[in-house]
C-alpha cells in the first residue's frame, strides 16, 4: 500500500545551446563539448512510496515497454545501490516529444533519482545520484547536478555556466530522429577543434549534428530554414527539435502564431537553475 499522496516534481527540458564533437572514444562513446540550459517547461511526475519494494509505472508511455523506460530504470537502479526496501508509484504526465533532443528521457530518470532519494530518505549526494545516472545515459548528470553548465567528455564533466536566459519558440517538425542513427552515421562531423570557456561565444558556435540531419531529413531542413527567416535558430542535440531565440515572450508567440498548423510548438524561457531543484528546495524548507 501506498503511505502518502502523490507528490508532483517538474522533469524539464534542456537545451544544448551549442553542440561540438571534438572525438570519439574507443569505447564507441563520442567527446563532446556543449552548454546546457534548462527550459521552465516539461514533463511533470508524480510519486508516492510504497512500503512494499514493488515499483510500478501507472501511465505507461505508448511504444515503450516498461522494463525499458528510464523511470523505471532509474528508481530499480537506486533501490539497488541504496538497499531500500521501499518501492513506489509513479506517474507521468508527458509534455515533451519523444526523439525531439529535448532530452525528456534523460530528465524523468533524473527527477525519479532526485524525488525518490529525498522520498525514500537516502540522504544520497547528487554526485552518488549522477553515478548512478551516468550509466541511464550520458545527459541525466546535468539534471541531476541542476544548474546551466558547459559539459565535455560523453557530456558528464560540468562547469557551471551563465548564457541569457532568453525566450525561445521551440518547434518539432512531423518526424522523430534516433540519437543512436545520428552518432552512428559515418559522415558526422568529429573532429571540431576544441574551445576554451573564457573564448567561448555561444551564439556563434554550431550544432555538428544539424548539417547530417538536415540532409538526411528534409522536415528539419525545410522548418529551420523557414524560422531563420524570423529569428537565430539551431537544432537541439541531435534533433528533430529547433530552437528559436527571443529577447521577449511576446515575440516568441508573434511567430508561433506564423507556424504551418502540422508543427507542434511551445515557447519557454532559459532558465540557469533547475526547475526541479527550485521544487526540491521549497520542500526542504516546507
Amino acid at each position: 500500500m501506498s503511505t502518502n499522496t502523490f507528490i508532483s516534481f517538474p522533469s524539464p527540458a534542456k537545451l544544448n545551446l551549442f553542440l561540438h564533437i571534438v572525438g570519439q572514444r574507443t569505447d564507441g562513446y563520442h567527446e563532446l563539448e556543449t552548454v546546457f540550459q534548462f527550459l521552465d517547461v516539461g514533463d511533470t511526475i508524480e510519486i508516492a512510496t510504497l512500503i512494499s519494494s514493488s515499483i510500478t509505472l501507472l501511465t505507461p508511455i505508448a511504444n515503450v515497454n516498461n522494463e525499458d523506460n528510464l523511470i523505471i530504470k532509474a528508481a530499480t537502479a537506486l533501490q539497488q545501490y541504496s538497499n531500500t526496501t521501499k518501492g513506489a508509484q509513479i506517474k507521468i504526465n508527458k509534455l515533451l516529444p519523444m526523439g525531439g533532443g529535448l532530452g525528456g528521457g534523460s530528465s524523468n530518470a533524473a527527477t525519479v533519482l532526485i524525488a525518490l532519494n529525498h522520498l525514500w530518505q537516502l540522504q544520497l549526494s547528487l554526485d552518488e545520484l549522477a553515478s548512478i545516472g551516468i550509466s541511464l545515459g550520458a545527459d541525466v548528470p546535468v539534471f541531476i547536478h541542476g544548474y546551466a553548465a558547459f559539459a565535455q567528455g560523453i557530456g558528464e564533466k560540468l562547469t557551471p555556466v551563465y548564457p541569457k536566459e532568453d525566450y525561445y519558440l521551440i518547434t518539432k517538425p512531423m518526424v522523430s530522429i534516433s540519437t543512436q542513427s545520428v552518432f552512428t552515421a559515418p559522415s558526422l562531423t568529429r573532429d571540431t577543434p576544441k574551445i576554451k570557456l573564457d573564448q567561448m561565444d555561444i551564439e556563434n558556435c554550431r550544432n555538428d549534428c544539424q548539417t547530417f540531419v538536415i540532409k538526411h531529413y528534409p522536415e528539419v531542413a525545410n522548418l529551420l530554414a523557414w524560422l531563420i527567416e524570423y529569428a537565430p535558430s539551431q537544432m537541439t542535440g541531435t534533433g528533430a527539435c529547433i530552437f528559436s531565440r527571443f529577447s521577449t515572450k511576446e515575440e516568441a508567440e508573434k511567430v508561433q502564431c506564423l507556424l504551418p498548423e502540422h508543427i507542434s510548438s511551445f515557447v519557454a524561457k532559459g532558465v540557469n537553475h533547475s526547475p526541479l531543484h527550485q521544487k526540491m528546495a521549497m520542500l526542504k524548507t516546507g
